[in-house]
C-alpha cells in the first residue's frame, strides 16, 4: 500500500459480467450491451422495490452463468444498493446460498465492491467473488425526494437515477480484465445541501480521490485511456474539471462521466444520469466491451461518486458528505 492506493500483485480479473437495465436506460448506446433490457420498469412485479431487488437478482446469476460457474463455486457476494438497510441486496443475497459482505457506498457502490472484492481475491481469502449493485429510479425518488403521485417538477440541476443493475464475477483464474490498484476514497463534503443538485455535491469528493491516486502512483491523466466517473452528469462533470484544473491537473481530454453517457443530456431538463445502477451498467456492459471483446481501451481508472445523505438528515438541514473510490482496470 503506497499512500492510500493498494496494488493487487497478483491482478485478479473481472472475467464477467451482467447487467440489467429499464427502457429508458437501453435507449441510448448503451442498450445493445445490456444483457437483459426490460420493456417496463415494473419487471412483472407489484412493486418498484420488488422490481429493484429482481434486477439485482438476475444480474448476479446472469454474470455467474455468463462465468461458466456453478453458484457453489462462488466464495463470497459483495453488494449493496440505496434503500434502507440495503434491502435490495439482502433480499437478493437470501436466494444464492453465497457468503455474503453488505455494503453501502451510495452511488460508489460499484467501485467499492471492486477495490473490496479485488482485496479479497488478491491476498487469497476467496478464489471468486461477485460484485453487484443496482437501483430504481422510482423508489430511490419515493425514499429521497417525493413519491411520483405528488407530480413534483424537477429542477434543471437534478439528475435521473438509473433503473438498472451489474454484476461482475472476480477471480484469480481465467481471461479478463485485471483489476490492479485501488485508491479507498474519503469523506467529502463541500456543504451543498441541495438534494436535487448530487452533480455538485459528489464532484469535490471525486477529485479528491482522482488527485489522491495521482499522488500516490505518481501517475497522470495521460497514463490512461479513459477516467470514468460514476454519476456526476453534466453539472458535476465541469465542476470536477474545474476543481482538478485548480490544482494543476487536466483531465478534458480522457474522462467520461457514467451518467452522461447512459442518457442524451438535455442540460435545460436534466444533467444525466445517477444512482448505484448507473455506473454498474455503464461499466459492466458499454465499457466492458470496449475493454474485453473490441479491445479499444485497455486502461480505465474507475471512479464512481456516492453521496452519503438520509432523508432524515436532509430534513434536517444537513449538508450532503459524499465519497468516491476509485480502481484501475487494465486489459
Amino acid at each position: 500500500m503506497q499512500g492510500h492506493t493498494i496494488y493487487f500483485d497478483n491482478r485478479p480479473k473481472i472475467i464477467a459480467t451482467a447487467t440489467v437495465a429499464g427502457p429508458k436506460e437501453t435507449e441510448g448506446i448503451v442498450g445493445k450491451y445490456v444483457d437483459l433490457p426490460l420493456n417496463n420498469d415494473m419487471f412483472n412485479e407489484e412493486t418498484y422495490e420488488k422490481a429493484e431487488r429482481k434486477m439485482l437478482a438476475y444480474a448476479i446469476e446472469k454474470s455467474i452463468q455468463n462465468a461458466n460457474l456453478a453458484k457453489e463455486k462462488v466464495d463470497l457476494l459483495i453488494s449493496g444498493d440505496l434503500l434502507n438497510q440495503i434491502i435490495s441486496a439482502s433480499f437478493a443475497a437470501r436466494q444464492f446460498g453465497i457468503p455474503f459482505l453488505g455494503v453501502y457506498s451510495a452511488c460508489s457502490t460499484m467501485s467499492e465492491a471492486f477495490a473490496l472484492s479485488a482485496s479479497m481475491v488478491n491476498a487469497g481469502y476467496a478464489d471468486t467473488v461477485v460484485a453487484a449493485t443496482g437501483s430504481h429510479f422510482s423508489s430511490a425518488e419515493r425514499q429521497y425526494r417525493y413519491p411520483l403521485e405528488l407530480g413534483c417538477t424537477r429542477p434543471p440541476q437534478s439528475q435521473w437515477t438509473v433503473t438498472g443493475a451489474g454484476s461482475a464475477v472476480i477471480s484469480n483464474k481465467g481471461e479478463g480484465v485485471s483489476i490492479t490498484a485501488a485508491t479507498f476514497g474519503k469523506v467529502v463534503d463541500f456543504g451543498v445541501t441541495d438534494v436535487n443538485n448530487m452533480g455538485a455535491a459528489m464532484a469535490p469528493a471525486a477529485a479528491d480521490s482522482l488527485l489522491t491516486h495521482f499522488k500516490d502512483t505518481g501517475l497522470a491523466p495521460e497514463d490512461y485511456d479513459l477516467i470514468l466517473t460514476g454519476d456526476l452528469g453534466a453539472l458535476g462533470s465541469r465542476i470536477l474539471k474545474d476543481l482538478m484544473w485548480e490544482k494543476g491537473v487536466d483531465i478534458s481530454a480522457n474522462h467520461v462521466d457514467c451518467g452522461e453517457v447512459i442518457y442524451k443530456v438535455i442540460e435545460d431538463e436534466f444533467q444525466g444520469g445517477s444512482g448505484a445502477g448507473c455506473s454498474a451498467v455503464v461499466f459492466n456492459s458499454y465499457i466492458y466491451d470496449k475493454m474485453m471483446r473490441r479491445g479499444e481501451i485497455k486502461k480505465v481508472l474507475f471512479a464512481a461518486t456516492g453521496a452519503l445523505l438520509s432523508t432524515t438528515s436532509s430534513q434536517q438541514g444537513d449538508s450532503i458528505p459524499c465519497i468516491s473510490h476509485a480502481v484501475v482496470l487494465e486489459r
